[in-house]
């Protein structure tokens, strides 16, 4: 709106114009605080290094301007991120929770003396943190021996990958009882068809 107004005008005052547009006097005469020089500086220094470690929060940025020889706190790094629009990317809590309608399975394991290798197999998910971003990894392990028997790499939390490690294991050999957590990609049709297929608990 502040550049309808013409303050230059032959016949309308700068006052007219701005009750015509219907726009506060004190609005068209504000002059927005733009950021300081060292402010622009520091801003620069934190999007290159967030390219390059888009995973990497206030802390972590903070400590890297400091190791640049910056004198800066936590504070002000917050502040120039949440102008910039930067946020850590990384996998958020809760993130095995069980698919809608799926089925609960009962802890099989409680009191059991875990005594020789395929008597029970563990599957899990983490993430692998890399200089551009992370991966799931999905792995299965025999408790017993501690060995890993298969592993998936994958972008998303889809279950394909963790049917996938859990067919290359089933491959070398079948475990009494498979443990997992209840989250959707083990409650998921295709894991839990895979271990009935198998005959497994």
């Amino acid at each position: 709106m502040r550049a309808l107004v013409e303050p230059e005008h032959p016949t309308l005052s700068r006052r007219r114009q701005c009750a015509l547009l219907g726009l506060n006097r004190a609005s068209f005469y504000y002059q927005a605080v733009t950021e300081s020089e060292e402010n622009l500086r520091l801003m620069r220094q934190l999007d290159a290094e967030y390219t390059r470690h888009p995973f990497y929060g206030s802390r972590k940025l903070t400590r890297w301007l400091q190791d640049q020889g910056e004198e800066v706190n936590r504070k002000r790094v917050q502040r120039l991120m949440r102008v910039m629009g930067l946020e850590a990317i990384y996998p958020k809590p809760r993130l095995s929770q069980g698919g809608k309608g799926h089925r609960i399975f009962p802890y099989l394991l409680r009191g059991v003396t875990v005594a020789r290798p395929n008597q029970v197999w563990s599957a899990d998910i983490t993430y692998v943190p890399l200089s551009t971003g992370f991966m799931y990894l999905a792995a299965i392990i025999d408790w017993y021996s501690r060995y890993v028997l298969a592993w998936r790499l994958s972008n998303t939390l889809e279950a394909a990958f963790c049917v996938e490690a859990a067919e290359a294991a089933l491959a070398r050999a079948r475990p009494q009882i498979f443990n997992t957590d209840q989250g959707a990609q083990f409650t998921s049709a295709a894991f839990t068809s895979l271990l009935v297929g198998h005959q497994v608990a």
